[in-house]
């Protein structure tokens, strides 16, 4: 996916959803910041307040690059980066870290409504004036999002909650013991995945197998994102594109060297006996081939083998 490209539910709706994420933020409904450790993401308008407050990154003292860039923002009220690197002197590589940083912190806004590359930045005060954002929202804010994280995702381990979040272990750690002590999430075991934590009171999950299938999940997926300290320990020293979810679980993984212009796919990594594996290769290929394909995208290999 492409710097500026809308958000994607890749596999979760019945219909092209990118016209749709395009139109909402378009219309500011669907609203660009950072959040999950200082990542970009995109929230519903209605929900900024929450995750603003969920993620925020507070900036005790300004460094003198972060203090001009704010206070060029502010002057300016709408201003692109190259703007803001005339108006202030500073280089483009100054710039754009102290606006990240500001992001972060919830100080200043990225208006993006559409793909262009040249985007105003605002001051977030201004452009949000009945979003409040203070530390004493943050705790509260937290348990909230990681109860609705908890509830997409079923059951989910401690480890993935950390992956998924980016909180700190300590503050990770303290979340679960208000949760669970206000009797929201309950501690609970799973045959196969271990100790985790469900929503609720812990009553026993469903026993429900999904239908065979193959989707390949972009490295930004929620599910990626929740499983991505397990990949690296599979799949670490692999330059991995994206990953494969086979009968809802991760067993392979796409490989090849990401660029912005045509590039190859070099090999296909599927983690199936030798049989199931080439029984299932068109399924598989079928699967890699909803993103890459030739003359863009051509594939070399499918595990290991020339094709």
């Amino acid at each position: 996916m492409c710097p500026g490209a809308p958000p994607r539910l890749d596999h979760r709706t019945a219909f092209d959803d990118a016209p749709v994420a395009d139109r909402l933020r378009a219309r500011r409904l669907l609203v660009k910041a950072r959040f999950l450790g200082g990542t970009v993401g995109y929230v519903l308008a209605d929900d900024l307040a929450l995750y603003a407050n969920a993620f925020l990154r507070p900036l005790k003292l300004l460094t003198a690059t972060q203090r001009t860039v704010l206070d060029a923002v502010r002057a300016l009220g709408l201003a692109s980066p190259v703007v803001i690197k005339e108006e202030t002197g500073l280089l483009r590589k100054e710039v754009m870290p102290a606006l990240q940083r500001l992001q972060q912190a919830f100080l200043v806004y990225e208006d993006q409504r559409d793909s262009g590359w040249e985007r105003g930045w605002c001051e977030f005060a201004d452009e949000w004036p009945d979003v409040s954002v203070g530390e004493e929202h943050c705790q509260e804010a937290a348990a909230r999002v990681l109860l609705r994280f908890l509830e997409a995702h079923v059951f989910a381990t401690s480890e993935q909650m950390k992956c998924w979040s980016a909180f700190p272990v300590r503050r990770l750690a303290q979340l679960l013991s208000d949760l669970e002590s206000d009797g929201r999430i309950a501690p609970t075991v799973v045959e196969g995945l271990g100790e985790g934590w469900t929503a609720g009171d812990g009553h026993p999950l469903p026993e429900r197998r999904p239908p065979p299938c193959v989707l390949m999940l972009d490295k930004n997926d929620m599910l990626v994102r929740s499983h991505s300290a397990e990949l690296k320990r599979r799949f670490g020293g692999m330059e991995v594109l994206e990953y494969l979810l086979i009968d809802g679980a991760f067993r392979g993984a796409v490989l090849g060297h990401w660029g912005f212009g045509p590039y190859d796919v070099d090999d296909i990594v599927v983690e199936l006996p030798a049989r199931e594996r080439k029984a299932r290769k068109r399924e598989v290929l079928k699967a890699v081939e909803w993103r890459y394909r030739p003359p863009g995208h051509p594939i070399l290999r499918y595990a290991g083998e020339t094709l």
